[in-house]
């Protein structure tokens, strides 16, 4: 694929400084704003090869590695999709997304850690208690946080693959759903979801106060119907596995989306799914693109994929003491290696011969970082 002619880091670095003056980011989002910027640059380090066929030389700078950088998920979302194929069970699975009405937006910003837990918990719970009342078993799943819409809108919802298997009581995997047509009424999983959404959520208001606040808001929830979308099952685990790695390891917006940029505004495209899901432009302002970019930043150490049941760790650390046989063999493999086998792109094959290998001959370690980010930040952006 083609290098981008925009990218994220060149809207921050051009209206960083006003969006800074205007919405005061906090220290974690001053902090993975600044890791965009540096990301592939002489600041964070780099290293000379040469290659020893033609004797090319080439400079490579360091990655950020942070998850909320464009250009830096490929490679972490293919060893994740290779991971869990060795864990999947070899059954049908279907794909559940639990979404919530934008009523409760500005709710779920006031906490946005808390909230995304209770996400999460509220979605597992009412699985797990579907799996008990309609086939008497333990079911599982695995739950991918999303916080955007493809304009860059909050929009929180919740990607669930669930097997189509379960634990019965009497400790024996059986298999679940409707001849793979669906698992379970939708309207009965929209209702039960709310509810218990809905509890955590007043709970919460109540405890700090601010119930009386939210009250008019929450009500306006409560009456709207909430949207549980049931697929029907795929065929094999491979296709559910390397679909859930389309939504895993992506950011809220990928630098081949920005079509467009200048002293103002930023154009990028996006995909209308109210209108058959055709290709259309949207132009945001510099400062409006970076606030709902930031909007989707994750709090510091927040886990956004979890597994639940039989998907569990706890679930697969009993099965290992159970049964002393079922070893986990250590992998062998390079990265590059790892990476070759998986994507087909060779990190270290000469781009200039295509023939020989790139061998480090010189490394340059990254600058020490500041001890002030806040200041480092707003020197940063000042830089023309």
């Amino acid at each position: 694929m083609s290098r981008p002619k925009y990218e994220v880091a060149d809207a921050i670095k051009r209206f960083g400084k006003q969006f800074s003056a205007q919405y005061h980011p906090n220290g974690f989002q001053q902090k993975a704003l600044r890791a965009l910027i540096l990301c592939r640059t002489a600041e964070l380090g780099w290293h000379k090869e040469e290659c020893d066929c033609c004797k090319q030389i080439r400079i490579s700078y360091n990655s950020c590695g942070n998850r909320h950088c464009p250009k830096c998920q490929a490679a972490y979302q293919a060893f994740w999709v290779e991971g869990l194929l060795e864990r999947v069970l070899p059954v049908k699975h279907y794909h559940i997304v639990f979404t919530l009405p934008h009523e409760l937006n500005c709710i779920s910003l006031l906490d946005n850690k808390w909230f995304y837990n209770r996400l999460f918990s509220a979605a597992w719970h009412t699985l797990r208690s579907f799996g008990y009342t309609h086939f008497g078993v333990e079911s599982g799943a695995i739950m991918v946080l999303h916080t955007w819409g493809q304009n860059l809108s909050f929009h929180p919802h919740m990607h669930c693959i669930v097997p189509a298997a379960g634990l019965s009581l009497a400790g024996n995997m059986k298999n679940i759903g409707k001849g793979g047509k669906f698992l379970y009424p939708v309207g009965q999983l929209s209702c039960t979801f709310r509810g218990k959404m809905m509890d955590s959520i007043k709970r919460r208001l109540n405890k700090q106060g601010l119930w009386d606040t939210y009250k008019i808001l929450m009500n306006n929830a409560w009456e709207k119907p909430w949207n549980v979308n049931c697929r029907p099952a795929f065929g094999k685990p491979v296709h559910v596995v390397k679909y859930l790695g389309q939504y895993t390891h992506r950011v809220a917006i990928s630098n081949h989306r920005i079509i467009d940029m200048d002293d103002k505004t930023v154009s990028f495209v996006h995909k209308d799914y109210r209108d058959n899901e055709k290709i259309k432009p949207v132009k945001l302002t510099g400062v409006e693109f970076l606030r709902r970019f930031c909007m989707h930043f994750l709090p510091s150490r927040f886990v956004k994929i979890r597994y639940f049941g039989i998907y569990s760790n706890h679930y697969r650390a009993t099965q290992q003491k159970q049964n002393p046989k079922m070893v986990i063999k250590p992998r062998t493999e390079t990265t590059r290696e790892r990476l070759l086998r998986l994507t087909g792109f060779d990190m270290c094959r000469c781009p200039f011969c295509g023939k020989g290998t790139m061998r480090v001959i010189e490394v340059v370690p990254r600058a020490r970082s500041p001890t002030n980010i806040n200041n480092y930040f707003q020197a940063l952006l000042q830089v023309p």
